[in-house]
């Protein structure tokens, strides 16, 4: 099972951590509001009130553990700052940080923030989705039920044609675009690899294991599809 910390119980972090335990993960709650962790307790696996800039504090959490850990303390830049560097050198594998600001963003990058978000840009939810599926390169909910993935090709379909490989048929679900990078020559006459997409590709069209396939459906059939 994995196991995911997310530090910061507001409304993004709180929309993660209850993704996350939706979808049967062990998640750790951090903030050191007391009442916004109450509100939450029933929802995650441990929630921990505790500064996290106290790095003593973090490891005795457990955090160490972890699979990775969203770090969504609002419009507190410097505790974020701060926090990125101590579990950077905590060893976390993955950081995912809560940016509020382009400047904000930059700073993240310098100190080796693993991936950094603009939740006005990208939903507690569609974060959450990419940890559980790390093949899931983006995710659009279109309808209640009803998500556009890209993602890598399930191994079974890799060196099949779109007829071949039965989606519809098989699957329930349309592969309606392929991604590939292809070789070209720049006006210097170097080559250079420039991505191509093929919309509503044929059905004759071969999926390369490098490809990346955008796949609408229904939420259950695309899970069962990329298994």
């Amino acid at each position: 099972m994995k196991q995911f910390a997310v530090i910061g119980a507001g409304r993004f972090g709180a929309s993660v951590a209850k993704t996350l335990s939706e979808q049967g993960c062990d998640v750790i709650l951090i903030d050191n509001n007391a009442e916004r962790l109450r509100a939450l307790d029933d929802l995650v696996t441990q929630a921990i009130e505790l500064d996290a800039t106290d790095e003593k504090a973090l490891a005795a959490a457990g955090i160490a553990e972890v699979d990775a850990v969203v770090l969504a303390l609002g419009r507190r830049m410097e505790e974020s700052i701060l926090i990125t560097m101590l579990l950077k050198e905590m060893g976390i594998k993955q950081v995912i940080v809560k940016a509020t600001s382009e400047a904000h963003y930059k700073i993240l990058t310098r100190i080796g923030a693993d991936r950094i978000v603009f939740p006005e840009r990208e939903m507690g939810v569609k974060v959450a989705n990419s940890l559980i599926n790390p093949t899931i390169l983006d995710y659009i909910e279109v309808a209640p039920g009803y998500n556009i993935i890209e993602t890598r090709p399930p191994e079974d379909i890799v060196g099949k044609s779109l007829e071949e490989s039965k989606a519809r048929s098989r699957y329930g679900v349309d592969i309606i675009a392929l991604k590939r990078m292809k070789p070209v020559l720049d006006a210097a006459g170097d080559s250079r690899l420039e991505e191509e997409v093929t919309i509503v590709p044929h059905a004759h069209e071969v999926i390369n294991e490098n490809d990346t396939i955008i796949v609408i459906g229904r939420e259950d059939l695309l899970a069962e599809f990329r298994r």
